[in-house]
């Protein structure tokens, strides 16, 4: 492994073009050992998508560790510094392998499907209509804040059963929550994520007991009554899917929002077409998932000695998996670099794989796919307010977003 070549996520280089830097590693290191994060990252398609589906590898080591080693790795990896965190999102669907995973999924699988998720459309096509109809069109907008941020935790809220008041509070608590994730986290990051924990849990407690004793046609509600045989959900287990039902789905949604605006505007070619065929949008959804996706970075545990291809790997070892990178791999996809609504086949890996594979993706596709048809429509021209190069991006690898897109719209 040559010196010469650095990954640095957190620099403002890679935040604004981090797809060259992949490029550079599928080329000369498709199996990196980050020394910082003490992890092997793979970048190439053909490893990610193997990898994922790999039995000897899990989002967590629970599983395949006796009590007393769990308590040491726990201690070890200083959980008790945000005890509320680590208790409930630690132990999530999302982070749980083996049969409390299955218990979780099953418990919520059904409300994803695609035709649960399609009695949402009416309720999603009015927040969007309101949210479009209060921009003003003689001056600048942010796409950000002003467009998509509020949809997402809006539309959870509604599956949930969260109230409708509470619902602003929802995308507050989801991205202070997330501060925890990332690899370079510092203390402040830390405590955000454990305050935020602590009052979420406290709200999800009070709200899970009001449905206990009046349920209502939400997602709450049925979680409560979900039965698989003797099994039931405790209420931590219910505290713990509603709050991932929100981190999962929050944040990525706004971001590939932002992420696919941007697409579309840089390949002025590629929205006129849109606009001339509006039943492409389903396509150009997926995309702009493939293109520029929010969620770039997961990794899995090591749970046994394994070897893959020439790699040895002891038990406990990180292996961290950079979709962002696979989704632009020329061995999977032709001209990679190139946003092509019409790309087919377009399999790629933004939503995961594997018994992880993202529960929430017909959610996050109908949000983008109404809010984008339902944008176009209104607005017979939308152009960048500002030059491409004065674009921020948010900083990190968990996830990939502007901070801001100014448009010019006319209606």
């Amino acid at each position: 492994m040559s010196d010469s070549f650095s990954f640095e996520a957190y620099s403002e280089a890679f935040a604004n073009n981090p797809y060259s830097v992949y490029a550079s590693m599928r080329e000369k290191h498709p199996v990196y050992y980050h020394a910082r994060w003490d992890a092997w990252l793979f970048s190439s398609y053909e490893d990610i998508k193997k990898l994922v589906t790999d039995k000897r590898l899990g989002r967590t080591m629970d599983h395949v560790l006796a009590e007393q080693e769990i308590l040491d790795y726990r201690e070890k990896q200083n959980w008790q510094a945000a005890p509320m965190h680590s208790k409930y999102v630690k132990v999530s669907i999302l982070d749980s392998e083996g049969e409390l995973h299955n218990h979780l999924r099953k418990a919520v699988f059904r409300a994803f499907t695609s035709t649960q998720i399609k009695r949402l459309e009416g309720f999603v096509a009015e927040q969007v209509d309101r949210q479009l109809a209060g921009l003003d069109s003689t001056k600048e907008v942010d796409f950000i804040e002003d467009v998509v941020a509020p949809i997402p935790g809006l539309v959870i809220g509604e599956l949930l059963g969260v109230p409708a008041q509470d619902r602003p509070q929802l995308r507050i608590w989801s991205e202070n929550i997330v501060q925890f994730f990332e690899p370079e986290r510092t203390d402040a990051h830390r405590q955000l994520a454990e305050a935020a924990t602590i009052e979420f849990v406290s709200y999800l407690d009070q709200l899970i007991r009001l449905r206990q004793k009046k349920p209502q046609d939400d997602l709450i509600s049925s979680m409560i009554a979900w039965r698989d045989g003797d099994e039931s959900l405790s209420q931590d287990e219910l505290i713990s899917t509603a709050m991932t039902i929100l981190m999962a789905g929050h944040g990525s949604t706004i971001d590939a929002s932002g992420n696919g605006m941007l697409a579309l505007l840089q390949h002025p070619e590629q929205l006129a077409k849109l606009r001339a065929q509006p039943e492409l949008i389903q396509a150009a959804v997926q995309e702009m998932f493939r293109f520029d996706p929010p969620l770039p970075y997961f990794h899995r545990y090591v749970l046994e000695d394994m070897t893959y291809k020439e790699y040895h790997f002891e038990k406990g070892t990180t292996l961290g998996f950079l979709y962002a990178a696979a989704n632009r791999d020329p061995a999977q996809f032709d001209d990679p670099d190139y946003f092509d609504i019409q790309r087919k086949p377009n399999r790629h890996m933004a939503f995961g794989g594997g018994i992880h594979f993202c529960l929430g993706n017909h959610l996050s596709r109908l949000n983008m796919e109404i809010m984008f048809t339902s944008l176009l429509q209104r607005f017979p021209e939308i152009r960048l307010a500002v030059a491409p190069e004065e674009l921020r991006w948010h900083g990190g690898i968990l996830s990939r977003g502007l901070v801001k897109l100014p448009l010019l719209l006319s209606s």
